[in-house]
This record gives structure tokens, C-alpha cells and sequence, in this order.
């Protein structure tokens, strides 16, 4: 993999996930993330972004669904959601077909699909008396989480365990694997 593959990272809240990536790919020869953005202008991402001395972003639905949307893309050869919530346009799977890679706190295909993230996952995990729960990492396609399954780390669901007590268990398989696996999926298409 000689030339540079340019990431941009989207997501909706706190970007724990993106600063962790950004991190990861900050000393990379051949990738770098060159922008995050997101749906929200008061999103904490936009900080860290700004610590890391990253470009961010904010656009709205309207910009998002429509395909002029492309022309911020421009230069972008994957797209990675960290913790973004929006179901990404027809426009955008077509323009960037398995190019952009989702994580998704749960054992899919188990507990996905629309309004399926963060604690309310957890919590259906735990009232369905799962004893594991874990990460997937996909590929994106048309649909919330129906996309090839590229990775699955797992954890024990122990009885004792909340949404929080669960999600920090996610958190460090997240941080754990997230940006390695998005590192070896390139590699491997490059």
C-alpha cells in the first residue's frame, strides 16, 4: 500500500471512538483521517477534533440526503461511523460501496436495526438475559446494521451488570479493536 488512503469519520456524540481512531492512524505512513464530521454542532467530537487539530464538520439532514453532499467527500476514500446514528443515503453506500465501516455495540444480528444504540442496546441485552454481549464492526449497506460482518469481539453479560457497567465493558473492545480492524480491512483492499 503505497499511496495515501484519507478517512472521514462520522459521528453523532461525545467521539470518544473518532479520537481513539485518530489517534491510532496519527503516526500511519499511508492512512490518515482528514476530517470529522457531524449531525450535531454541539456534539463533544468537535472538540476533540479540535485537540487533535483535526477539520470538523457540522451538516444538517437536508445537506446529508442530498448527493451534492459528495462534494465534502471530496478526496475521501473511506468512511468510518463512530457512533453515528443516521442511516447513511442510497447515494452515499453506491458512491462509496464497501468503503465505509460501522461499529455497533452488540452481537449482531442480534439487537441492530433502527433506534438500536448506545444504552438502549445494553438494555435490551440485559433484560433478555444474554450471557454475552460484544462489538461488531460491518461493513454498511441500505439497511441499519445488516452489512458484512467484518469482526465480533464478546464479552460475558454478568447478572450484576447495568447499561453503564455494560457499555464500559463495550468501550475498552471498542477501543481495543475498532482502529486495528479498520487498519487490516484497508490494507487488505489496497
Amino acid at each position: 500500500m503505497d499511496k495515501k488512503i484519507n478517512l472521514a469519520i462520522f459521528a453523532s456524540g461525545s467521539g470518544s471512538n473518532a479520537e481513539n481512531i485518530a489517534k491510532y492512524f496519527a503516526k500511519h505512513p499511508n492512512i490518515q483521517v482528514n476530517e470529522i464530521l457531524s449531525n450535531k454542532l454541539d456534539a463533544f467530537v468537535h472538540e476533540r477534533a479540535k485537540k487533535l487539530a483535526i477539520p470538523s464538520f457540522t451538516f444538517s439532514k437536508e445537506e446529508f440526503r442530498d448527493s451534492s453532499f459528495l462534494k465534502r467527500l471530496e478526496g475521501i476514500d473511506y468512511i468510518i461511523l463512530a457512533g453515528f446514528l443516521w442511516l447513511i443515503p442510497d447515494y452515499l453506500v453506491r458512491a462509496f460501496s464497501n468503503r465505509i465501516i460501522n461499529i455497533h455495540p452488540a452481537l449482531l444480528p442480534k439487537f441492530g436495526g433502527k433506534g438500536m444504540y448506545g444504552s438502549q442496546v445494553h438494555k435490551a441485552v440485559i433484560e433478555s438475559y444474554e450471557a454475552e454481549s460484544g462489538i461488531t464492526i460491518h461493513l454498511v449497506n441500505e439497511e441499519y446494521d445488516k452489512g458484512e460482518v467484518l469482526f465480533q469481539a464478546k464479552c460475558k453479560v454478568e447478572p450484576k451488570d447495568t447499561p453503564d457497567s455494560l457499555a464500559q465493558k463495550i468501550h475498552a473492545l471498542e477501543y481495543e479493536h475498532f482502529p486495528r480492524v479498520i487498519g487490516e480491512y484497508i490494507k487488505a483492499h489496497n
